[in-house]
């Protein structure tokens, strides 16, 4: 079981300097750190995956399509894997022959991987269930999205992953895109070692989508700690050595087999301690079935798996310093094997816990999946069975509903799960929501501003992208690769997106971005599109002495001030805002060669603003030619592959955006 007793200050947060790891770091080095870089979770599957595999078979669905796409990208330009081994990509008609060609090849002895989400990860389950009774040691890698139940939503849930929890198989969910990465990795090596296949998930979007700064595992470390295919697996079809694998069995011997299988399971913990182990002496990076953090001395505690548990932690910081309350939380890293043990340890003294799920599952009297499995693991401690200590007083377990389709999940939220464990308001509720208007929701009463001290935020507001999206991951880039700092830079637009709302969200920081929620406070507003003034409130959140950056194809500073909502110029007075604008739409009519990029060129007009906004390139002492020649290699990244014209005219887009942004000078704000 992973400790953390401070807030973790960059990396996961039992990533490459939580506290334990900072301390130790003093005293030892370790040999493989990671390579720094700023990617989202997608890309760390993906710089796993195709230097350990051989092959993939997967059908694209959203949130997991950038991971296929991107191993099918790496086959397309030749890339072969650490052994020398040409990569496969099999595309077939449907998730489930995806899942049918991972089986085939694996039982030919090779080294598969998968990509999926949601309703792909069901279609599929038929062949769950003879991938893992053949032991076949296979990872897939998941999106973790909400089903089509009532309706369709591509985002974030844990239903997806609770609908094949009773197929056999290890499961590991991560966090960030730090997490993401590692967790994949850890995956493939528990596998080979028990003979049994493992989901590696992470939050569809939430986490897939993500940029983050990161540390990919060294090519050297992923060989070394992974093996050679060849070395590591087993042909089931080998006619030299034939066995009998996936056969018609009756009453006489079906049971049998079946409960036999259990002597593979028995080898899954014990294969699991290995790899985090290893994977911690070799990198710093320290993984554990759960983690807890600030439980030592906690009356109440957060528990739950996924992204809003890092804000978990970054509320239980303002709950302890702020208003005393001894609260804690903890992730489970490892739903399957179920680390009853590590679980009934680390809560058994607390006087209650709220156990938080990414689903709803309302035909069950006794709370949703993880609920059930802890509440399980009470009872069984209660009357010292399967293993665990006896124990004499259970806490109060309370059960709730949160994040489900994306939803989002904010500190105020978590302190309002924590008032409901304290019976604040009256007795708590057993079961509850978070986040939405409902009779079993509770209410937030404070959502307080958690990033920490010096971090900067940018919310941008589009309608129908205009390439605002990708803007915001070159501006992340900037920042993490260029300039140094961490990062975390996501979108929010629906399944149609084109033509609707699209907000992009960006912090910059200094320490680990604990907070996996939409962005109330920021520093900067950007207005891609002038329409999303005119409705809602899209200047909500701005701090004092923030800044708005508009689309205007005004040149004049007062006419563009005068066509401001006069609501809004009494908010920018009252904030002390200052106001910039330029016409991006202009500015990309007049560079873009290519007449379908002109619209996504409008969104990196604003990477000049940013540069001039903005203290980072100042701060970093580097010249300008060498913050364009960043700024050049980021975008490199994403356009790249359209040819260097495109990437020049980009390039003239930040320039022109830099020179040409004005500012509402201060004498005609407060003069009309």
């Amino acid at each position: 079981m992973a400790v953390v007793t401070k807030a973790p200050k960059t990396g996961a947060g039992k990533g490459s300097d939580a506290p334990d790891v900072v301390r130790e770091k003093v005293e030892r080095k370790f040999q493989y750190p990671g390579i720094p870089t700023t990617c989202d979770g997608s890309e760390t599957v993906v710089h796993v995956e195709t230097n350990v595999c051989q092959a993939s078979g997967a059908y694209p669905i959203t949130s997991s399509t950038n991971m296929g796409g991107g191993f099918n990208s790496a086959v397309s330009n030749g890339y072969r894997n650490l052994w020398g081994d040409v990569l496969m990509f099999v595309e077939p008609e449907s998730e489930h022959s995806a899942a049918t060609f991972c089986e085939g090849f694996a039982c030919a002895g090779g080294r598969v991987t998968n990509f999926t989400s949601g309703q792909g990860l069901v279609l599929m389950k038929e062949v769950l269930y003879v991938i893992s009774g053949k032991r076949l040691p296979v990872v897939f890698n998941i999106g973790a999205r909400a089903l089509t139940s009532h309706s369709l939503n591509v985002h974030a849930g844990h239903d997806d992953m609770m609908s094949v929890a009773d197929c056999g198989w290890g499961m590991l969910f991560g966090r960030n895109a730090q997490e993401a990465g590692d967790l994949c990795l850890i995956s493939r090596r528990a596998a080979e070692a028990s003979s049994t296949p493992f989901f590696n998930v992470q939050d569809g979007f939430l986490t897939t989508h993500t940029v983050e700064k990161v540390r990919l595992p060294e090519l050297e470390f992923m060989k070394a700690y992974i093996g050679k295919p060849e070395d590591k697996l087993m042909n089931l079809m080998d006619p030299a050595n034939p066995i009998m694998s996936g056969v018609v069995q009756n009453q006489d011997s079906y049971m049998k087999g079946k409960i036999a299988q259990r002597a593979y399971y028995d080898r899954v913990g014990p294969a699991l301690e290995d790899a985090f182990q290893e994977f911690y002496e070799q990198t710093g990076r320290r993984y554990d079935f759960i983690e807890s953090y600030e439980c030592e001395d906690a009356e109440y505690v957060i528990v739950g798996m996924g992204c809003y548990m890092e804000t978990a932690y970054a509320t239980v910081d303002y709950l302890r310093s702020k208003l005393g309350i001894r609260v804690g939380a903890v992730t489970v890293t490892c739903f399957r094997p179920f680390p009853s043990q590590q679980l009934v340890a680390a809560l058994k003294n607390c006087k209650a816990i709220t156990v938080l799920e990414r689903m709803d599952d309302p035909l069950s009297t006794t709370g949703n999946h993880l609920t059930r499995e802890i509440k399980a693991a009470f009872c069984d401690a209660m009357l010292g069975q399967n293993g665990l200590p006896k124990i004499q007083r259970l806490p109060r377990i309370f059960s709730g509903a949160a994040g489900l389709g994306s939803r989002d999940v904010r500190p105020g939220d978590l302190m309002a799960a924590v008032d409901n464990m304290r019976e604040v308001d009256g007795p708590g509720r057993d079961y509850f929501c978070l986040g939405i208007q409902h009779p079993l929701a509770l209410k937030i009463k404070e959502d307080p501003d958690l990033r920490e001290p010096g971090s900067f935020s940018m919310r941008g507001h589009s309608v129908g992208g205009f390439g605002s999206v990708t803007t915001n991951k070159v501006i992340a880039t900037i920042a993490g690769d260029v300039f140094g700092m961490d990062v975390q830079a996501y979108p929010k637009y629906g399944s149609e997106k084109k033509g609707l709302p699209t907000t992009y969200y960006l912090t910059i920081s200094n320490q680990h971005i604990l907070l996996h929620s939409e962005l109330e406070f920021v520093d900067l507003v950007v207005l891609n599109d002038t329409t999303a003034i005119l409705s809602g409130n899209p200047l909500v959140g701005l701090v004092e002495g923030g800044a708005i950056v508009m689309q205007s194809a005004f040149r004049d500073a007062k006419d563009v001030w005068d066509r401001i909502p006069t609501h809004h110029k009494t908010f920018i007075r009252q904030k002390k805002i200052r106001v910039f604008f330029a016409d991006m739409v202009q500015i990309a009519r007049d560079v873009a060669s290519v007449a379908d990029l002109q619209m996504r060129m409008q969104g990196i007009v604003l990477l000049g603003a940013f540069l001039k906004l903005t203290p980072y390139s100042q701060k970093s002492g580097m010249t300008n030619d060498q913050v364009y020649a960043g700024v050049e290699k980021a975008i490199r990244k994403y356009f790249g592959k359209r040819g260097d014209r495109v990437v020049q005219d980009n390039m003239t887009c930040v320039k022109r955006g830099y020179e040409e942004m004005q500012e509402v000078p201060a004498s005609i704000i407060q003069s009309s």
